[in-house]
This record gives C-alpha cells, sequence and structure tokens, in this order.
C-alpha cells in the first residue's frame, strides 16, 4: 500500500511541478496568468490511499506589470475583464493582451489575426451601435463646411470712441480692434471672416464684418452691464456670408458669450470654429474610454466603435488556450459584455501592455519545495522496495 500512496504523491507533484514550469516558461508573456497546482488527501473509507492534484487554479484577478510602450494601438486592462476577439472559426477567445492593429482586410485584429469585437459608431450620436468585428475606413472624409464661430475676449473699457465715422474697414482709425477667423464652405476651401470692433456707446461695442475682403451687411452690437459681464446678445448672431464659387451658401452663428469689457488690454481666450476640410486617413489611435479613433491629415478625429470588455461570472472556471487566452466552460459562465470602466469592466490604458503576473521568486521556492517532496516520496518507494528484498530472501 505505501508504494501506491507514494505513487500518488510522485503523481501529484508532477502535475505542480507541470504548472510550476509552465509559470516560469512564461514569465515574460504579455498578459499571461500563473497557476497553482492544489493538493486534496485520498481515502478509501477510512484507509490512506495518498494524494492527488485535485485541481488548478488560476490568478486571474492578480494584475500584471504595466509595461508603456507609446504604440498608439497597444492597450492594457486594469481591473476585471478580457478583450474579446474572433477567431477563424467564427469562435469567440478572451485575451489580456491588447496588441492590436489593422490586417489586409481592414479589420482590427490581435497580434494572433483574431478579430477585436466591439461596438460600431453611430453617426451623430453617443449611442453603442451594432456588436460585432470594428472595420477601419481607410478612404477621405469629406469635408464639413462651419456653421459656428465662438468668440471670447475682454473689450478693452479704456477704449474711446474713434474719431474717424464711419466705419471703414480699410482704415484702422475707425476702430478700436479687429480679430481673423478661418471657416471652411461645403467643399472645404477655407474663407476668412474679419471682426471689427468699435466702441459706439457707453458699455457698447459694435462689430462690423468683412469676408474675403468685401464688408459685410450685418453688424452685431454687444451691450455690457456695470459689472462688464455682456447683456446683449443673448445667443448666436447669424452671419451670411454669401455663397462660395461652387459651394453651397454659407451661413456662421457668431456666439460672443462670455465676451467682458473690462479695463486693460484687450484679449482673445476663444476664437473657433467649427468645420475642416476633405481629410485622408492615417492612422488609428485608441481612448482611454476604449474609442477606436480614426485619424485624419485635416487633423480631425472620428470615433469608428469603441472596444469591447467581456467580464464573467467566475473567472477562474475559464479555460487557458494556446496564444495567451481563454475559452469559456460551463462553470465561468457566459460572458458580460460592457466597455471599459462601465459596471465590472476595467478601464483601459492607451499605449500599454500588461505583463505577466508570475512572481519568479514564488516560484523558485515553489520548485525547490517540489523538489524535496519528490525527493522524499522517492524515498519511501525505495524504503519499500528494501523491505520487501529482505522479505524475499528471509523466505
Amino acid at each position: 500500500m505505501s508504494f501506491n500512496i507514494a505513487l500518488s504523491g510522485i503523481n501529484a507533484i508532477n502535475t505542480e511541478l507541470n504548472a510550476i514550469s509552465n509559470n516560469i516558461a512564461n514569465a515574460n508573456t504579455y498578459g499571461f496568468k500563473s497557476s497553482r497546482a492544489n493538493f486534496a488527501a485520498m481515502y478509501a473509507g477510512s484507509q490512506a490511499m495518498g494524494t492527488e492534484a485535485s485541481s488548478l487554479t488560476q490568478s486571474i484577478d492578480v494584475g500584471g506589470g504595466i509595461l508603456t510602450t507609446g504604440r498608439s494601438l497597444d492597450a492594457s486592462i486594469q481591473g476585471r475583464g478580457f478583450f474579446v476577439t474572433r477567431d477563424t472559426s467564427g469562435a469567440e477567445v478572451y485575451t489580456r493582451v491588447g496588441i492590436f492593429s489593422v490586417d489586409k482586410d481592414g479589420y482590427l485584429a490581435d497580434s494572433f489575426g483574431r478579430r477585436v469585437q466591439g461596438y460600431a459608431a453611430l453617426a451623430n450620436s453617443t449611442a453603442l451601435g451594432a456588436f460585432g468585428d470594428l472595420r477601419v475606413p481607410t478612404g477621405q472624409i469629406p469635408a464639413q463646411a462651419s456653421t459656428t464661430l465662438d468668440y471670447v475676449g475682454n473689450l478693452s473699457a479704456d477704449w474711446t470712441v474713434p474719431t474717424v465715422t464711419p466705419f471703414d474697414r480699410t482704415d484702422p482709425q475707425s476702430f478700436n480692434g479687429s480679430m481673423v477667423s478661418v471657416v471652411y464652405d461645403s467643399l472645404g476651401v477655407q474663407h476668412s471672416v474679419t471682426q471689427y470692433f468699435v466702441k459706439s456707446g457707453t458699455n457698447q461695442v459694435t462689430v462690423h464684418y468683412s469676408s474675403e475682403g468685401v464688408t459685410l451687411p450685418t453688424t452685431t452690437v454687444l451691450d455690457f452691464n456695470t459689472s462688464g459681464q455682456l447683456t446683449s446678445p443673448t445667443g448666436a448672431v447669424p452671419l451670411a456670408l454669401g455663397t462660395p464659387t461652387g459651394a453651397a451658401a454659407l451661413t456662421i452663428n457668431v456666439n460672443y458669450a462670455g465676451t467682458t469689457q473690462s479695463a486693460g488690454e484687450a484679449t482673445t481666450t476663444t476664437n473657433a470654429t467649427n468645420g475642416y476640410a476633405a481629410g485622408t486617413y492615417l492612422g488609428l489611435q485608441l481612448a482611454e474610454d476604449g474609442g477606436v479613433m480614426a485619424q485624419y491629415s485635416n487633423g480631425e478625429k472620428q470615433r469608428i466603435g469603441t472596444i469591447a470588455v467581456a467580464t464573467f461570472p467566475s473567472e477562474g472556471a475559464l479555460i487557458q488556450v494556446s496564444d495567451t487566452a481563454w475559452t469559456t466552460s460551463s462553470g465561468s459562465g457566459s460572458p458580460l459584455y460592457s466597455t471599459p470602466g462601465i459596471g465590472m469592466a476595467g478601464t483601459l490604458t492607451p499605449g500599454s501592455l500588461e505583463q505577466s503576473n508570475v512572481d519568479m521568486t514564488q516560484q523558485l521556492v515553489n520548485l525547490m519545495t517540489s523538489q524535496r517532496n519528490y525527493q522524499a516520496n522517492s524515498k519511501v518507494i525505495a524504503a519499500e522496495n528494501e523491505m520487501m528484498q529482505s522479505l524475499m530472501q528471509a523466505v
């Protein structure tokens, strides 16, 4: 019986050594989670039968170190969850390794060619679109005409009413200050819009406009209270800029909210318009909220989708497979899909990778312990063998 008991110990220790050696071999594997062999005593009734490696426990909940790579399509998850990928057979595979790129067919894929799963972007909406493969549009984005001009500044209370009247954009003596803005028409062609600020009365400034060297008929009167706060207009002022050649009629809404009148120099803190020229696709970048952002030559970024993160009721019951990944089991439960930082899903750190969580020092200690236990069980078998030989010689 002692032969069998010692043999069960050796078999269990072999299983433990397999786990330890696998941990050590993957000490530099991105996203790897170490495992531990658990021993359990075996009995037949009251008769001791030795031991067995009853289970392997994965340390999925223990995070690895974070390696900053600076690569725009690398990402690590801080906390719970896995990236969701789909292999060529259509099966979902889950991984902590966020090394992504665009494959030859234009899909976002991981380093093993599995397509990354996420939510498509919806035009003019922050809602999540359909769940599935994330495809990257590689063409141009069309131009977008400007519709707003936001101006915020301080129009000096020290200004005096100009002595030269009426306003003449070619005569600097007829206005107190000016500001040039750039707008785009529907073809993406740039046009300049100049605002001329004229002190026209107590706590009052009149704004004249010109575009492409032509004075526009529209004027705006800015009124301020005794504290220097803008009281009117209370909304945006429509400014018709005409119809550029070959483009649609161009009108922008000028917003002066936040503009003040205080003593001192005139300053500008905001001079911003929307709209842009056509742009050519340059590449992708990941955002902290999981957004997959396409970058274009005109400086624009557009969200093409959001990477999904899957959590499970029992992550420790997931089955490890090749390429540092996991699949579901009956004990893990079904995946719960979310986006980074929402619900139980961990947050995303772009430009970094999660390192292996293997503690090499602990693994070497475990290795020495296993070696000692293996030798002890071998001694039991050797002693039993000598006793059997002595018995046979005595017969």
